[in-house]
């Protein structure tokens, strides 16, 4: 019998038999268990990992049904033949001649030389992939898991996937996306933003920055001269770069983007006007019909990042600005699950049909749509009114949070200060004090389980200003908000002596 020790580390919110299945799984296709012994005993494996007898045979039992084990009777369960590996073989490869592998290594191609463009080299804005395991992140683009409508969520699952329903969601539908979300977007979400569009000038995506991604492919080169707000979104910033676009800074005030001479020679402005990303000001309204009046009268196209336009707990945000264009310039782009769920990766955007098609075209030769089942989900989600009733006790939550959030910057951090006309914003764009350094503030903040974003990475430019920070606040507990700035305050104050 095997004396293999498996170890695995349970959590509390998932079953015994799933984790146990899947250590086992990763175990087999490790190639781990030889495949003339016997896999631990139940008894053996239930008292070693501290669990129940029984709960080890449901899962031997599922592992043999699935093709993975076999039962030998007074013998135990043994690995399947499809997955016993060459242990000889696995040792013979081990033992390749250093020589050879010198050789192997001397001809390999050398990929760096043959790329074309090299995107790890972009700036990114990182933040730690264990966020969640730090007392007070206050980081941005993460969502509060607890709201999450779980059962609605599963309800339209089983509408999609029933024996007697419709079983379109499995098709392939090459280049289109499913009428009914299609439908739904038009219908019901896009009124909401102002905006009045036919099913044919609407493509979904996957998320906004696909939709960014692809727009630069079909219509930047080297040539193409982007004005953009600085600091600005960074990954927008690549995607156009990544094509050779020449990005044009232009600088922003308390009513967004400044209009100045080199925004004639542009041929497109990028803008996120509803909460400007990453400071939140929102684009006032005559700064909206001079941005508009500009882009007809030296024959330029805006494209709006709506991001946020479904989180937005303002009492009367302003219509997009989309909603103000009479003469199709303005190319709309909004994300589908950025309050419900970041990682559905769902979104859309809204153009001309004529460049609507040409964009279906281009997303056929990448990923040809994106998946059917999300898409019907998502639109009968939509349809049976929980995504409505879900953004209400979104925005609510997030009210009360941005108001925490408020309090506590006021009592504890009145020095640093705010973004003007950046109220009711999905973060806290804040300026420290002079003589502060904020990467020596995040490092000491870090050390107190803090979570903060730096500023200096949104900003263009070889003299990029360092005293800001961004503070959101959905990921953290509502009950830590105040405790989480009470923390930085003494982090902040110990810099600054």
């Amino acid at each position: 019998m095997t004396t293999h020790s498996i170890h695995v580390d349970f959590v509390v919110n998932r079953s015994l038999q799933e984790q146990l299945r899947e250590k086992l799984i990763a175990a087999i296709l490790a190639g781990i268990f030889l495949p003339d012994k016997p896999l631990p005993s139940c008894r053996k494996l239930a008292s070693q990992l501290a669990i129940s007898r029984n709960t080890v045979a449901l899962v031997y039992e599922s592992l043999l049904n699935d093709g993975y084990l076999v039962s030998r009777p007074r013998s135990g369960y043994y690995l399947h033949q499809n997955y016993c590996r060459d242990h000889a073989a696995d040792g013979r490869a081990e033992r390749v001649p250093d020589a050879l592998t010198v050789r192997q290594t001397q001809h390999a191609p050398v990929w760096s030389q043959r790329l074309n463009v090299s995107p790890g080299n972009f700036f990114a804005v990182m933040k730690p992939a264990l966020w969640m395991n730090y007392p007070y992140p206050f980081i941005y683009g993460q969502p509060n898991s607890t709201l999450f409508p779980y059962d609605h969520w599963r309800d339209t699952l089983r509408r999609i996937t029933g024996v007697r329903r419709d079983q379109r969601w499995m098709y392939d539908n090459i280049d289109q996306d499913v009428p009914l979300l299609v439908e739904q977007i038009r219908q019901r979400i896009l009124p909401k933003r102002g905006i009045i569009a036919r099913s044919d000038e609407i493509l979904i995506t996957l998320g906004s920055q696909n939709a960014l991604h692809m727009l630069s492919l079909l219509l930047f080169n080297h040539q193409t001269r982007i004005a953009v707000e600085n600091p600005v979104f960074r990954e927008a910033i690549n995607a156009f770069a990544l094509q050779g676009a020449q990005i044009v800074p232009h600088h922003l005030d308390s009513d967004g983007l400044c209009l100045s001479e080199a925004s004639r020679r542009c041929d497109y402005f990028y803008v996120t006007p509803s909460h400007q990303a990453p400071t939140g000001v929102c684009m006032g309204q005559e700064r909206r019909a001079a941005l508009l009046a500009h882009a007809c009268r030296h024959d330029q196209i805006i494209i709006e990042d709506d991001y946020d336009s479904e989180l937005n707990f303002a009492a009367n945000p302003p219509t997009a600005l989309k909603a103000r264009d009479t003469h199709s310039r303005v190319i709309y782009v909004s994300s589908l699950s950025k309050s419900l769920s970041p990682g559905l990766r769902l979104g859309y955007l809204v153009a001309p049909a004529e460049l609507v098609d040409e964009l279906r075209a281009l997303r056929r030769l990448a990923y040809r749509h994106p998946p059917t089942n999300i898409q019907h989900q998502m639109a009968h989600f939509l349809a049976q009114g929980y995504y409505e009733t879900y953004l209400h006790r979104y925005r609510e939550d997030s009210a009360r949070r941005w108001h925490s959030l408020d309090h506590a910057l006021t009592c504890w951090l009145p020095e640093c200060r705010r973004s003007e006309g950046s109220d009711h914003a999905n973060a806290f764009w804040l300026q420290a004090p002079q003589g502060v350094s904020i990467p020596q503030l995040t490092w000491l903040a870090a050390h107190r389980g803090v979570l903060i974003e730096p500023g200096k990475p949104h900003f263009l430019g070889t003299n990029a200003p360092e005293p800001f920070f961004r503070l959101g606040f959905h990921a953290i507990a509502p009950d830590h908000i105040e405790p989480g700035i009470i923390q930085l305050a003494q982090a902040l104050h110990q810099i600054a002596g």
